[in-house]
């Protein structure tokens, strides 16, 4: 089960078991994605819907989900879909690893933790993503929402890259920037940990009770000593 001290606990309050392997959530946890995204949002619904100012901010609510379900959620047309991936292909390139990112991945891999990513994009763009940042090799498996038959916040997503890591429940955990990700690693029994650098507004994410809090990437490093025997 779930290990940790509440919503208001950080990484160095937290007291875990041994822990070999992290799935990370990718867009506001990996890559400031999130101008890009806009920008892609954008010249899809003026291609699909029209004039007008697109509803990112509704949008960027259900960050997480796989597109077409936020699409369904928020009444758009799911023709919405093709025109904001072929943007987000094309702008891919400018998309920003955040700070202190690779350093914990490099941290990581040194000690011994296999890593996952489990993403509410499709498999092909987030790993066509990763590659083009350099990123990919960090990573055992890249997981998308449509390679899972429930995409998040089921806790699909994530069993799945416990049984492709070979790893227990107990032995992971799951770090993400939105409550659809604490509620998919919940709903596996991995510890959920809330990451906060990108977050505008952390109150729903922290109402939505993850086991611990990072304020910066490298206070993951709490969570994960070196593994045993690595």
């Amino acid at each position: 089960m779930s290990a940790g001290t509440g919503p208001t606990a950080t990484a160095t309050d937290t007291l875990v078991p041994v822990r070999r392997a992290v799935v990370f959530d990718l867009d506001g946890v990996i890559v400031d994605s999130f101008a890009v995204m806009y920008e892609a949002f954008a010249i899809a619904y003026k291609e699909v819907v029209g004039e007008g100012p697109a509803p990112f901010d509704e949008y960027r609510r259900h960050l997480g989900r796989y597109f077409p379900d936020i699409m369904r959620i928020m009444g758009l047309p799911l023709e919405m879909e093709e025109p904001f991936v072929r943007e987000s292909y094309r702008l891919a390139p400018k998309v920003p690893v955040f700070e202190g990112v690779v350093e914990l991945l490099l941290t990581l891999r040194v000690r011994g933790l296999k890593l996952a990513v489990a993403t509410g994009k499709s498999g092909p763009r987030a790993r066509s993503l990763l590659e083009q940042l350099g990123l990919l090799p960090f990573f055992a498996h890249v997981l998308g929402s449509d390679e899972v038959p429930r995409p998040k916040p089921a806790p699909d997503i994530v069993e799945q890259a416990l049984r492709l890591l070979g790893v227990t429940a107990e032995e992971a955990v799951m770090v993400g920037d939105a409550p659809t990700d604490l509620a998919s690693a919940q709903g596996a029994n991995v510890t959920s940990v809330a990451a906060l650098w990108a977050v505008d507004d952390a109150d729903e994410l922290l109402a939505a009770g993850p086991d611990a809090v990072l304020h910066r990437p490298a206070d993951l490093l709490d969570l994960c000593p070196p593994v045993p025997g690595a």
